[in-house]
């Protein structure tokens, strides 16, 4: 600690002395004074000259005002998996793009990535916030002028929201209400909403239409639903363009290999079944686990329609370039196949070239046996036909990335 007590030995300085009450002020004293107070104002004035000329400045007011021909989206869980490959499409197609996120699931490495493919103002940027705390989004939609929203942010794990369904309704559902808010408050009127097929439940026919009644059968799938009627009620008096994405099991990753699948080793226990595949692989873990084996399907085990993340993108930006004001959109996103997960298993040691270890377990629960989706709607309304189909390719793809970055992002971070 700095010691600023002045020691006895040193002179005091002579000072104006009181005269009849009064004292009269120093006149070198009052020209110090002023002095201070003209440096000062110097450098404020020198600090602004150079803040308007850096690009940072450059950049935020690019962000904060509408721009002729450029389209600002909001891209919420940017940082996340299935977000930060959305983020890339768009920056590729020449959107500008905000990413929010909390980082509670995903990782500023992909952040730093997109960053440095994109450098140029008015681009990119990150901000680190909380979907949950409405004044933190209010003041981020009052500092951007957002031409649309993509929101994705969501815990998404079926295992984890039957034993901790609160924090999937404050997460999805409440998190997307303060979304809805604050676009009603700052007039921005295009949302693109990533829902699942979980909202289905477990169907009693296959495969599933956009008119298949949703009976959701798990917390997650719960949540996400009502998130859409959220979204639903509130569009009927509104003239917002609302789509509505329910998608299957994601898999893959960045063909070019720029950005992958990297859940927080805490949640592999509950992630997606090619994460722990390819931990298996790795030998990060000594085997993999395939919950329940005696489902009413060909082989036992559970049948889902595994989708392609960069196939996932695409419909998502066909919807936002077909979104319409006043009109809403739902849509299935799937390759209308499904597959089992012995057969995805197998697949799996095919792209890795491991004979990875299985063990068979009793079921999870909020699982179901079987789903997979009709493609019909969205091939008709909005060009899109799923395109990465070859499941074991699109694994390989995966582990190329996975066997890059062992530890993740860790090293961009």
């Amino acid at each position: 600690m700095l010691n600023f007590a002045r020691g006895r030995s040193q002179p005091r300085p002579t000072r104006s002395m009181p005269l009849s009450g009064m004292e009269y002020p120093d006149p070198k004293r009052k020209s110090n004074f002023v002095g201070k107070i003209l440096m000062a104002a110097t450098l404020t004035a020198l600090c602004i000259i150079m803040l308007k000329q850096s690009p940072n400045f450059n950049t935020l007011s690019r962000f904060s005002e509408h721009e002729e021909g450029v389209t600002h989206v909001l891209v919420t869980g940017g940082a996340g998996y299935i977000g930060s490959h959305a983020a890339l499409r768009l920056l590729k197609e020449s959107y500008r793009v905000t990413i929010v996120d909390n980082l509670s699931r995903g990782n500023i490495g992909a952040v730093k990535v997109l960053q440095k493919l994109f450098p140029e103002p008015g681009q990119l940027q990150f901000v680190y916030a909380d979907l949950g705390d409405a004044k933190a989004v209010n003041k981020i939609f009052s500092e951007n002028a957002f031409d649309a929203v993509m929101h994705f942010a969501a815990v998404a794990y079926v295992g984890e929201s039957t034993l901790d369904p609160l924090k999937y309704y404050h997460n999805i559902t409440s998190n997307t209400l303060v979304i809805l808010e604050s676009m009603a408050a700052h007039d921005v009127r295009t949302l693109i909403y990533s829902s699942t097929c979980a909202t289905y439940g477990e169907p009693e026919k296959m495969p599933i239409t956009e008119e298949t009644p949703q009976v959701p059968i798990n917390p997650y799938g719960k949540a996400k639903k009502m998130a859409e009627d959220i979204i639903l009620d509130y569009s009927k008096n509104s003239d917002m363009a609302v789509m509505i994405l329910r998608y299957f099991n994601v898999i893959g990753s960045d063909p070019e290999g720029r950005l992958g699948e990297a859940p927080k080793p805490e949640l592999r226990e509950h992630g997606r079944i090619s994460g722990a595949c390819f931990d298996a692989a790795h030998g990060v873990i000594p085997g993999l686990k395939v919950k329940g084996t005696d489902y009413k399907t060909h082989d036992g085990t559970c049948i889902r329609d595994y989708i392609d993340v960069t196939d996932l993108v695409d419909a998502h930006v066909k919807a936002l370039k077909k979104a319409k004001p006043g009109e809403v959109g739902i849509y299935n996103v799937g390759t209308g196949r499904g597959r089992s997960v012995k057969e995805f298993v197998e697949a799996c040691k095919k792209a890795t070239g491991v004979e990875i270890k299985v063990d068979y377990l009793p079921r999870r629960p909020g699982d179901y046996a079987e789903v997979f989706s009709d493609p019909t709607k969205i091939r008709r309304e909005l060009n899109w036909t799923a395109q990465l189909t070859d499941l074991q390719e699109s694994l390989q793809i995966a582990w190329r990335w996975q066997k890059a970055h062992r530890d993740g992002y860790a090293a961009a971070s």
